[in-house]
């Protein structure tokens, strides 16, 4: 099997961070909007996926603004 290493020293330390942030943020609200869908709160769990996706869209155009 071959195994290859990545150099990532060429990765900004502020994309890095960008991207953890962004990340936790996403999963985090569908997480939260998956748990409360399965506790019937049905309304909530909606804006929580809806925020899921509007961050979604905020990280996509910062990205495409400040490192495409």
């Amino acid at each position: 099997m071959f195994v290859s290493l990545v150099n990532v020293s060429d990765v900004p330390a502020s994309l890095f961070l960008l991207g953890v942030v962004f990340i936790l943020l996403i999963f985090g609200l569908l997480s939260l909007g998956i748990l409360r869908m399965f506790e019937k709160r049905f309304r909530v769990g909606w804006y929580s996926f809806a925020g899921a996706v509007f961050s979604s869209v905020a990280f996509g155009l910062i990205l495409n603004q400040w490192y495409l």
